[in-house]
């Protein structure tokens, strides 16, 4: 099989291509093979997994699993604002362009209010202090839904991520103004990885409310879990992880998983070879004339202009990625189990096309 073949076993066009770790998957088969459990998240293997969570933040928190990211971002913001206030995000947050209205439609209107584009800071998918400010601050008056929400995706959709200083300073301002603090960690685990800090650090110390801790992109096969920080914010919020139709009859296969992905740190030790491969991807575009890396990789993505028949000889070879998402760029997605010869064998194919 050569490397760009049709049935090409890498690429790079999202970390969900991934597979199970073979953590997950180990403890997946043991959940399979505990006999009866009780439906629902009353098994043990939910309980486990959410005992750990708790252990790895340092903290009492409360823990739901649900099936994916828009799910739980969706229902995090509900429990977080009503109809009529308005959550601030940036113009390439995920909660605003890739999950079909879900955190409107299951706040009953909450408004999603973007801050501007074409600031240094957003051109990297990041808020400031000042943006959220302006935005806070620019109505009070009852005809405009009252901000409520400042919602944060750590790593961002541009594969930047925030220092433990933004987000204190983030969530500072936040505070001030009586705001709450949410976080989409689809890809938390490769942010940690690349600030080297505790989790906690960034997370409920520096002041966030509620985390969405992806799981999906890191190894597992499906689920995602909502962390209430501010465990008042999660009142009553199984019954809406129950409404939504996102509650796992047999939750054991969910939460396992997780067990096998906290254990010994896989979920570090995942997102630190991810990021090692979008480093060693970043290395070798930076060498190849025609390829203009649009910024250093700080977590697992990478982000480069290419010539529009260099992108299509690319996919014509197999490989697939999306262009979508980066301003007209190409966006290169390393996951947990990227090798170091599918990045070659990338890269390989690229400089034949730029010559």
């Amino acid at each position: 099989m050569t490397p760009h073949s049709s049935s090409l076993r890498e690429h790079f066009a999202s970390d969900n291509y991934a597979g199970m770790c073979p953590e997950a998957t180990h403890w997946f088969l043991e959940a399979n093979n505990s006999g009866h459990q009780p439906g629902y998240g009353d098994d043990i293997w939910t309980q486990r997994s959410t005992d750990m969570i708790r252990e790895l933040f340092g903290t009492p928190c409360d823990v739901y699993f649900v099936f994916n990211g828009t799910a739980a971002n969706s229902l995090a913001l509900a429990a977080m604002c009503q109809s009529y206030h308005s959550v601030i995000c940036t113009p390439v947050a995920h909660v605003d362009t890739d999950e079909c209205g879900g955190p409107e439609f299951f706040s009953n209107g909450s408004k999603l209010l973007t801050t501007e584009s074409d600031s240094p800071a957003a051109r990297l998918g990041k808020l400031t202090p000042q943006a959220v400010e302006q935005l806070i601050t620019k109505r009070s008056d009852i005809h405009y839904p009252k901000p409520k929400v400042v919602s944060l995706t750590q790593a961002t959709e541009l594969g930047t991520v925030y220092t433990v200083e933004e987000v204190r300073a983030i969530c500072a301002v936040a505070r001030q103004r009586g705001l709450k603090v949410h976080m989409d960690g689809a890809r938390f685990a490769n942010a940690v990885a690349s600030l080297r800090c505790h989790p906690a650090e960034v997370t409920w110390r520096a002041g966030v409310d509620v985390l969405c801790f992806g799981g999906t992109k890191n190894g597992l096969p499906i689920g995602e879990a909502v962390v209430f920080f501010d465990r008042a914010l999660s009142e009553d919020f199984a019954y809406r992880v129950k409404q939504a139709g996102q509650l796992a009859s047999k939750m054991r296969f969910i939460s396992a998983p997780w067990v096998g992905l906290l254990e010994n740190e896989v979920w570090l030790r995942n997102a630190r070879h991810a990021n090692a491969m979008a480093q060693r991807l970043y290395a070798a575009l930076r060498e190849l004339p025609g390829a203009t890396v649009l910024h250093p990789p700080e977590a697992n993505g990478v982000f480069v202009q290419l010539p529009r028949e260099v992108i299509d000889g690319l996919h014509a070879k197999g490989w697939k990625f999306y262009e979508f998402i980066a301003g007209g760029g190409c966006r290169l997605m390393c996951a947990w189990d990227t090798t170091p010869e599918a990045v070659d064998a990338f890269v390989a194919d690229l400089a034949a096309a730029l010559r």
